[in-house]
């Protein structure tokens, strides 16, 4: 018995802490880290929300108490409403593509006529093994606008004009949504192809004896079956397009002209670029606050929790 399971058992056998309190005592000290980092941040982040707080003034107590007066400036702003805009049209292209290519891929790496399979999905989740920032500087070099750029090359040898991406907003736009694509598909072919795994192979042969085909049986036996993973992979990965930051950032800083600037570059372009920490605290707490009602409308409605209380 190791040292650990002996303080354990002595823990559970001690008079004053019971058996069914000991899952709650384990669970403690990394309550207790995560609250030190977690919550004192989120707090002071929105006390600052209801100052004026400059860099002159921050951790000083010299900030002063204006109330409202930064959500009041903030949705009155029209940058604000672009960038929510943006933002949402970004995270419903990004989520779309992002699933029909984790559901093709899963479909090819789980076909029972393709070889090599697992060497292929060792392939595939080799992006999360590289760090998100040198990923992204790869693929603002592909985009790039001069005629070395990799995608400006494809183009000129399909006999077509060069593209400035970065610097022509909806060009720019479709580079961020492939970049993101790229950055998240590994998580979303994991998650799809467990759920193929998972599909009865019974109900595809009733199928088939029926007469249905290939996209009858996609359509009718495997899209229902996979429906609830791949909406909560879907939840997911679309409260992190929300959260974007880097993309946009390290593309073009939101441009050109701030017209893709999304939410989270515009609150950070607030807070330290305009130094209005006030004002960029009340916009990080307006996209909290959106993405927390976004993910409990979805996980409801998509019943995701059904069950879980009689667990």
């Amino acid at each position: 018995m190791s040292v650990v399971d002996s303080a354990v058992e002595r823990v559970a056998d001690s008079p004053v802490v019971s058996k069914d309190d000991l899952p709650l005592l384990l669970v403690l000290p990394g309550l207790f880290v995560f609250l030190a980092f977690m919550l004192f941040p989120v707090l002071y982040l929105v006390y600052l929300s209801f100052t004026n707080a400059e860099p002159a003034t921050l951790f000083q107590g010299k900030e002063q108490w204006v109330g409202l007066a930064n959500y009041a400036t903030v949705l009155s702003d029209g940058q604000f409403w672009n960038s929510m805009g943006v933002t949402w049209l970004f995270v419903a292209t990004s989520v779309a593509l992002k699933v029909l290519v984790g559901l093709g891929i899963g479909l090819v790496v789980t076909g029972n006529r393709v070889r090599g399979k697992r060497f292929m999905r060792a392939l595939i989740i080799i992006p999360l093994g590289l760090p998100g920032i040198f990923t992204i500087t790869i693929w603002r070099g592909i985009f790039s606008s001069a005629e070395f750029g990799l995608a400006n090359q494809f183009l000129r040898m399909a006999g077509l004009d060069s593209i400035a991406w970065l610097s022509e907003r909806w060009m720019a736009f479709l580079a961020y949504n492939v970049t993101e694509a790229w950055l998240a598909y590994p998580f979303m072919v994991i998650i799809t192809v467990s759920a193929l795994q998972d599909v009865s192979e019974e109900l595809h042969e009733a199928a088939m004896i029926d007469g249905a085909g290939f996209f009858a049986r996609f359509l009718h036996v495997t899209l229902p079956s996979i429906k609830r993973p791949v909406l909560f992979a879907s939840i997911l990965t679309a409260a992190a397009s929300f959260q974007q930051f880097l993309i946009p950032y390290v593309f073009n800083q939101g441009g050109p002209s701030r017209t893709n600037e999304l939410l989270i570059v515009y609150g950070y372009r607030e807070a330290f670029r305009f130094q209005k920490y006030g004002e960029g605290a009340a916009i990080m707490l307006v996209a909290v606050a959106v993405i927390g009602v976004f993910m409990m409308l979805n996980v409801k409605k998509g019943q995701l929790a059904e069950g879980v209380d009689d667990a």
